[in-house]
């Protein structure tokens, strides 16, 4: 029964767990920024340490990742809603930049509070 439910894995958009350990494991930094197959694998990673599935040999990570990425696949599997990373973006200045005059003033305004 539970090698049935694995094969539907794929129809939650999940993928096989040593597929997610190594999308886990090759995956850039920032983490949160990186573009997750499914939240249930940047869940995983975080509940590892990202520091310790970068530096430590397959044999200890990969047991602990397929732990905790089961775990999340079973929330996935009973319909929880599994929230990724919040990628913040960063707006641009709505201001323009004050003009070479005006930057010229407020140097020299800085200057004389400092006492250069």
């Amino acid at each position: 029964m539970i090698d049935a439910c694995r094969h539907g894995m794929s129809d939650l958009g999940l993928p096989s767990p040593y597929d997610a350990y190594r999308e886990a494991c090759l995956a850039p930094t920032p983490k949160a920024g990186a573009a997750w197959r499914h939240p249930a694998v940047y869940l995983a990673g975080c509940d590892c340490g990202w520091f310790f599935l970068a530096n430590e040999a397959e044999h200890r990570t990969w047991p602990l990742f397929r732990e905790h990425y089961e775990r999340w696949v079973s929330r996935a599997a009973r319909g929880e809603i599994l929230k990724g990373p919040e990628r913040v973006s960063i707006a641009p200045p709505d201001d323009e930049p004050p003009s070479t005059e005006e930057q010229i003033t407020q140097l020299a305004q800085l200057r004389r509070e400092i006492g250069l």
